[in-house]
């Protein structure tokens, strides 16, 4: 819809989402500000702990290219695997190079991993799914991206708009008014730590 102009703008998606998506369908798109990042994070209804992880516990992650990469660098950046070398934004399963202990990775579609709690040790659940279920990173995650991290930088959701349009009065606007201090208001009061502006 963006493509064909039935809109001049849209807000739903990170970065290497929109990436990917203009890649594959060929389309001329870009992004004018960033709003907000939803932290991932590794919930768990067995454990309250990582220090309570043991082998054989199985973990969920969204089987997706961008949102398992990041998941398993979650994993990493809390000691539970490591990744090969050079490992970014594809990374997958296979890149795994040691277990720290000796969990079963189990690749889930995203919106299916919250019902898996029930199933699995642990699961990393992107921040929107999360809340879908009365889940926030920041009181109920285990362990949660930050707004500081790489993970924040790279998956922040943008407006996405035509390349060109960049300088239409309409967009700076709303660029403008998405990226105001009773924006930022809104999300933090709001979603208390589950969205995080980043503006």
């Amino acid at each position: 819809a963006l493509s064909d102009g039935s809109l001049d703008a849209n807000y739903f998606q990170h970065v290497p989402y929109l990436d990917e998506f203009k890649e594959q369908n060929k389309l001329d798109l870009t992004w004018s500000v960033a709003i907000h990042f939803e932290p991932m994070g590794l919930y768990s209804k067995k454990i309250t702990g990582l220090d309570q992880l043991k082998d054989g516990d199985k973990i969920a992650v969204p089987n997706d290219t961008t949102n398992e990469a990041r998941a398993l660098l979650l994993l990493q950046d809390n000691g539970i695997i490591t990744l090969k070398e050079g490992a970014g934004l594809t990374t997958t399963k296979q890149d795994i190079i040691d277990y720290k202990i000796k969990v079963d990775i189990v690749e889930l579609e995203a919106p299916q991993i919250p019902r898996s709690l029930e199933d699995v040790t642990a699961a990393v659940i992107n921040g929107n799914y999360a809340i879908d279920v009365g889940l926030s990173p920041a009181k109920d995650a285990l362990v949660a991206e930050d707004a500081t991290s790489l993970a924040a930088e790279t998956y922040k959701n943008v407006l996405a708009i035509r390349t060109g349009d960049e300088n239409r009065p309409e967009i700076k606007a709303l660029g403008e008014v998405l990226n105001s201090a009773e924006i930022k208001s809104f999300i933090e009061e709001k979603y208390q730590g589950a969205v995080v502006p980043v503006f």
